[in-house]
């Protein structure tokens, strides 16, 4: 309510007539001037400290209404200028359980940012206690506690908590795999996080592959700015190996096998996008395939399996999802490179499309194809970098050529170049095609669980606001 304005001071004092019975003395005008003055003085101190008061109790209760909508009000939501919120991602891979907790930033009616990531990792992979379900649940329960830690409480009600599992539980039974998901969504079911039906799945291979691509172009700003091209993502885990991206050639929509193309909802867009993953093709499953055995099962009666990737007078053992096999380097005449190059080739024969469209698409390539070009220094171990296709054929030949005369501080060093130049050339990519190889971009994970995570996140928004 505004001041109430005095009335405008008169000018003029109105006349009296003077019958000569009353007379007023001139000192008491100026008087009366200023009693009136200090009244009014006093009148507007009082009356502005009451209205400041009552605008600074108005201002407490309003920032108290805008952090308690914050505490309570679910993702998409927002409410105020800039709206944070964070969402807890669980990555159950073959040889690790990883924890990712991000926390993002949405200004009103803009697309969300992300702020930070909180990353954590246990070992063994989740389907080691395939046998024994409930020796997976500290692990779940020590991943959780960091979370806790890293979000404020006032949150963790409005923050969703997922676990994906990707080609370890892929690869077990899918009663034992069922078993170890229950127990993870019990152990989910009991902390104070949002959990929905579906906080706990194993993630099909497209999924993962796409989830990656949100990843990376979310990181590079590609899906913030739509006019801007898209890159594409190449991810070889332990088990299986994705390739995704975006086409823009009519070409390959109308060539593509059924399976390989996938649409995609994110920020009011539709994307078609060319995705598929290759389960036994991740590095370890591959390494298992050339070196003769067989996925979950033990060599028969302790055998050896001996190869031409490994080195001709080596023996050692060598342990995959929880299975040790004593493995040999075979004594055969010729060339390590070129024996090992046929039998890479034999794996891989008739497994892979091979799509013209990639040679053209800016491609960016992590987890093993990073680790691997680290450990024989094509790229900086910490900061990544880039190199062309022929690069790891060039060091695979370098290796096998040496392992040969000595053997490597890695005996299947030479394998793994060998599988993974001759797996590029099978997707496509000719020795001259350039990769980008990271770890993180902007300090984050270039993984599939930011994209997972946002992708769940905005799956919610749109669930309750059918109509966006």
């Amino acid at each position: 309510m505004s001041p109430a304005r005095p009335r405008p001071q008169q000018t003029e004092m109105r006349k009296i007539p003077n019958n000569g019975n009353l007379r007023v003395p001139r000192v008491a005008y100026p008087l009366g001037l200023l009693a009136c003055l200090f009244i009014y003085i006093a009148y507007i101190k009082w009356h502005w400290a009451s209205a400041t008061q009552a605008f600074l109790s108005i201002t407490e209760a309003a920032a108290g209404a805008r952090r308690g909508q914050q505490a309570h009000s679910p993702s998409g939501a927002a409410a105020h200028a800039h709206e944070v919120f964070y969402g807890i991602m669980f990555d159950a891979g073959s040889t690790g359980t990883r924890v990712h907790i991000f926390q993002f930033t949405r200004p009103h009616g803009e697309t969300p940012t992300l702020t930070r990531e909180t990353f954590r990792a246990l070992t063994p992979g989740l389907s080691a206690y395939a046998d024994d379900v409930e020796k997976s649940a500290p692990g779940i329960q020590e991943l959780l506690g960091v979370a806790k830690q890293d979000i404020p409480s006032g949150l963790w009600q409005a923050t969703p908590l997922v676990l994906r599992a990707t080609a370890g539980l892929r690869l077990l039974p899918g009663e034992k795999a069922q078993k170890l998901l229950q127990k993870v969504k019990e152990v989910f079911e009991a902390s104070p996080f949002l959990v929905g039906t579906d906080c706990v799945s194993i993630m099909n291979g497209t999924d993962e592959g796409v989830s990656a691509w949100i990843t990376v172009n979310f990181l590079t700003g590609c899906l913030r700015a739509p006019g801007r091209g898209s890159v594409g993502t190449l991810d070889l885990g332990g088990g299986s190996t994705q390739i995704t991206f975006l086409p823009r050639v009519e070409g390959t929509l109308q060539t593509s096998p059924p399976g390989y193309l996938t649409s995609l909802q994110m920020f009011n867009r539709t994307y078609k996008l060319y995705s598929y993953s290759y389960l036994g093709l991740g590095l370890m499953s591959a390494r298992l395939a050339v070196l003769g055995g067989k996925e979950g099962k033990p060599a028969e009666d302790g055998e050896e399996l001996v190869s031409p990737c490994l080195s001709p007078g080596f023996r050692g053992e060598w342990a995959h999802t929880e299975i040790t096999y004593r493995v040999s380097g075979q004594k055969a005449a010729g060339n390590l490179y070129q024996l090992c190059a046929a039998r890479v080739s034999e794996i891989l024969r008739d497994k892979v499309h091979k799509t013209e469209e990639a040679k053209d698409v800016d491609f960016y390539a992590f987890s093993y194809y990073y680790d691997l070009a680290a450990n024989v220094g094509l790229i900086d171990a910490e900061k990544g970098g880039s190199l062309v296709v022929a690069d790891f054929e060039i060091a695979a030949k370098y290796v096998c050529r040496t392992a040969e005369a000595q053997p490597p501080h890695n005996p299947f060093l030479c394998l793994d170049l060998t599988y993974v130049s001759l797996l590029l050339r099978e997707f496509g990519f000719p020795g001259d095609k350039e990769l980008k190889l990271t770890q993180k971009i902007d300090n984050v994970e270039t993984s599939w669980a930011l994209g997972a995570t946002f992708h769940y996140i905005d799956s919610l928004s749109r669930r309750k606001s059918p109509t966006s």
